[in-house]
């Protein structure tokens, strides 16, 4: 993502002691009718395009770097610190990828699923013994075609690490690694933008590297990754398109000439907040792109995609209110609606039929000749698209009727303070095998769990971002918490269908960017007293050592290190973790 340039308000304030012109004390006024507090200090460019904080210097002084090479940290380092941030969660999830040299868990599936892809543009069966076969360089691809219930963007992301390394566990791991540590840097940059600030937004981001279920995740082949890395970048690009849209708002304002009431009193052109058309927006169609592709990779990219949609609708309402519109929502509908939702919805409808091109364009595909073999219409691409929907049901009728038990799933009530972990892998070594020297043998685990500290901190987050949504108006609070909903609240829908903890995946970043803003409060307002700063400092600093030591202590869990069978139980805080 971009970051915006340093902007200041172009409109004079008058000598001192004058305060703001009289029709910017009008727009005031007229927030404050909507039921905003606004400051009377703060002009319309700040309101609608708050500025990034200039920078100080004061990091280049502290390493004796020059004037010269100082102007140029302060301008990079919006980017020098997502990178390094980024380079730190790459460094954990690349190293020992291969490891541990097994099938984990549902990589059974996606894996193969995403060879076959590569071999015959569909899924293909496998035989019996595939797993064995392949972990010793024998891939004993099927002829026939399989039935898979996902669409398969997420098996194609896994299919470029295994046509670039081979089809071994380094191979199917590589994609998710890699996006795994991209996202960290989203994070990142998606906070910098919305509190202003890069030392929260890269609060955010170390957050992210140091969580154990996006850590997992990262370093297994599972669709879920996948899934969050666009769910995640999608809400990025619409919150690059919230600002350019509301700074051709500022714009258009500063252009205009303030018109005199018949009381004399100046007010804001509002035909500017009432007619203004933002223009073509890229990056909102970048948005329906990416949630095409998560669509795409599981279907429950489907609620990020109406979560988002309503999301927008209130942010071009609130950019319009803003400037000035006294209707705010009947002009929103009259100028934004219909384009909002060509730029999303029929843009994610194409993508997603897009990536079933491989089933498509091969005639082996499991239901690919059902539309000709039942009641053939004589034309190809008809029956194609026939059989592309009856794939479609059956596959939906398999997900809503998915009731049967399974030793690891649990109920989204559990998810927050993460009762119910999945065991990827696991193995049970005896004493004298290998290095194991311990009494009472040694253990071996892949547990997708989250780090608990900084789960259990999300919650006490999440009561936070929420008091400021609802009772502060913050619109920040209420983008964090749409992306939570979109990844969490779906789940309650289906109590009785089979489903896992690490499905939560999607909405790590989300509670990272709560618990980000929690600290940020913490750390006191500009212009709060020293004491304040050093007491959040300090806090903050705190909180963030006992993750990372918390993460270091179920590391050997998140990579499946060989322990002492007692080190494992100590591991197991509690009693629904085994």
């Amino acid at each position: 993502m971009t970051a915006d340039t340093e902007r200041r308000p172009r409109h004079a304030a008058g000598p001192p002691g004058t305060g703001p012109p009289a029709h910017e004390r009008d727009w005031v006024r007229g927030l404050r009718r909507h039921g905003y507090r606004a400051r009377a200090d703060r002009g319309v460019r700040e309101r609608l395009v708050p500025p990034y904080p200039a920078p100080a210097g004061r990091l280049g002084r502290y390493f004796g770097l020059g004037p010269t090479a100082t102007l140029l940290l302060s301008r990079w380092a919006g980017w020098i610190g997502p990178l390094l941030v980024g380079l730190f969660a790459a460094a954990l999830r690349f190293v020992n990828l291969g490891t541990p040299h097994a099938v984990v868990f549902d990589e059974t599936y996606y894996a193969k699923d995403a060879w076959a892809l590569l071999q015959r543009g569909h899924e293909m069966s496998w035989p019996d013994d595939a797993n064995e076969r392949i972990l010793v360089g024998d891939v004993p691809l099927g002829d026939t075609a399989s039935y898979v219930v996902h669409p398969p963007v997420g098996k194609w992301v896994i299919a470029l690490g295994e046509w670039a390394f081979g089809m071994e566990p380094f191979g199917w791991r590589f994609m998710t690694a890699l996006l795994g540590a991209v996202s960290v840097v989203m994070v990142c940059r998606i906070g910098r933008r919305l509190f202003r600030s890069t030392a929260l937004g890269c609060l955010a981001g170390v957050l992210l590297a140091l969580d154990g279920l996006h850590f997992v995740m990262s370093r297994t082949a599972l669709l879920d990754l996948v899934l969050m890395f666009w769910v995640l970048a999608a809400f990025g690009a619409l919150l690059v398109d919230r600002d350019r849209t509301r700074a051709r708002f500022v714009t258009a304002l500063e252009r205009a000439q303030p018109e005199r009431s018949a009381d004399g009193v100046l007010r804001p052109v509002r035909a500017v907040g009432e007619r203004l058309t933002p223009g073509l927006r890229p990056w909102r169609l970048a948005a329906g792109l990416l949630l095409g592709l998560a669509c795409a990779t599981k279907w429950s990219g489907l609620y990020a995609l109406a979560a988002f949609g309503i999301m927008i609708v209130l942010w071009d309402a609130a950019a319009r209110r803003t400037a000035g519109a006294r209707h705010p929502y009947r002009a929103m509908l009259r100028r934004d609606a219909v384009p909002a939702f060509v730029s999303t919805v029929p843009v994610a409808a194409a993508t997603y039929l897009a990536s079933w091109a491989g089933w498509f364009a091969t005639a082996g595909g499991y239901y690919r000749q059902w539309g000709a073999e039942n009641g053939s219409t004589g034309n190809g691409a008809v029956d194609a698209l026939r059989s592309w929907w009856h794939y479609h049901r059956e596959a939906y009728s398999f997900h809503v009727g998915l009731t049967d038990s399974h030793a690891y799933d649990s109920n989204p009530w559990s998810w927050l303070v993460s009762s119910r972990p999945v065991s990827f892998h696991y193995q049970s070594i005896q004493v004298g095998q290998g290095d194991c020297d311990a009494e009472e043998g040694c253990a071996r685990e892949v547990l997708a769990l989250g780090t608990p500290v900084l789960w259990w901190a999300a919650c006490l987050a999440l009561v936070y971002v929420a008091y400021r949504w609802l009772l502060r108006r913050d619109w920040r609070a209420g983008a964090v918490l749409c992306g939570v909903a979109c990844g969490y609240l779906p789940w309650f829908l289906y109590q009785d269908r089979t489903i896992f903890y690490f499905y939560a995946v999607v909405l790590v970043p989300f509670l990272c960017l709560a618990v980000a803003m929690a600290l940020g409060a913490l750390l006191g307002p500009p212009g709060c007293s020293e004491r304040r700063r050093a007491a959040g400092i300090v806090t903050t600093g705190v909180f963030v050592l006992a993750v990372a030591w918390n993460f270091v202590y179920f590391y050997p869990l998140y990579t499946g290190i060989e322990i002492p069978m007692d080190a494992w139980r100590a591991r197991m805080w509690l009693g629904t973790w085994v």
